[in-house]
């Protein structure tokens, strides 16, 4: 049974950009219900009490979209009593290995080299066009997965802003949640208390300094572009929302039913 959830925000210690998605307007007058569908970072720095928490919202699955570099950077997602994890990298290990090394690693002559100059936006957009275009096979497991039965569910990444936020949109445009709701949820990752903390190697007066934290920021802000270039890429493909989810992701109108009355009010 989905269990009700505070309508505050929880504060939890080891774990980012956590929340409900519930309450967002479909564009037929309905809303997501609340308890069913989570969204954060990832799991691995989960506290005892983060960890009593996340339990008591009587989630059925956890989907988690880091690659298997991710997971040995951060660790395991903490175990939970009961609950199904299921992993599907939204990214390969291989692809941008060196970019990220650089991101930790490099010097900031390194940094601008790879970012300046618009160059760190370019990048995160052409992720989200990929996400959407070259990934239909794991969105579209989510969703039959959804829709049979793996409610309530909640998706993370690392951050919670990119792979997480892609998917979570993909789930709302099916769902037939308003664009503008979409977007205005998936900004929410862009707040202070919520975003990703950069992990850098050296001291702080060289690794963190203001130039540097300039140079990251397009990397680790969420930016209403981004989801619009993963909008852009669905009908540049497939020419709109509907063909996206019949023929990209195979949903069938009757899978897609059935996940808007597990997953809306």
């Amino acid at each position: 049974m989905t269990q009700q959830v505070p309508s505050t925000e929880p504060e939890l210690a080891g774990v980012r950009n956590f929340r409900d998605v519930g309450g967002l307007p479909t564009v037929d007058g309905r809303r997501v219900r609340h308890g069913v569908l989570f969204r954060s970072g990832h799991l691995a720095h989960a506290t005892e009490e983060d960890a009593a928490f996340l339990a008591s919202l009587g989630l059925h699955t956890i989907f988690d979209f880091r690659n298997a570099a991710d997971q040995k950077l951060e660790g395991a997602d903490v175990e939970l009593p009961g609950v199904r994890n299921v992993n599907l990298p939204l990214s390969d290990p291989a692809d941008g290995a060196e970019f990220w090394k650089m991101v930790r690693d490099g010097d900031l002559d390194q940094l601008r080299a790879i970012l300046a100059d618009g160059k760190g936006a370019a990048r995160m957009t052409a992720s989200y066009r990929a996400m959407v275009k070259h990934r239909t096979a794991e969105h579209s497991k989510v969703l039959h997965a959804l829709a049979d039965d793996s409610v309530p569910a909640l998706m993370h990444c690392a951050a919670g802003k990119d792979r997480a936020g892609v998917s979570i949109a993909v789930t709302l445009l099916a769902l037939g949640v308003e664009r503008e709701a979409i977007v205005a949820d998936y900004l929410e990752s862009g707040a202070k208390h919520r975003r990703y903390k950069v992990r850098r190697s050296g001291s702080a007066d060289t690794a963190y300094t203001p130039e540097v934290m300039e140079l990251l920021d397009p990397l680790f802000d969420a930016r209403a572009e981004y989801l619009q270039a993963a909008f852009a890429s669905i009908e540049e493909t497939w020419g709109d929302v509907d063909t996206y989810l019949t023929r990209g992701l195979g949903l069938a109108p009757e899978t897609r039913e059935r996940l808007r009355e597990r997953l809306l009010d």
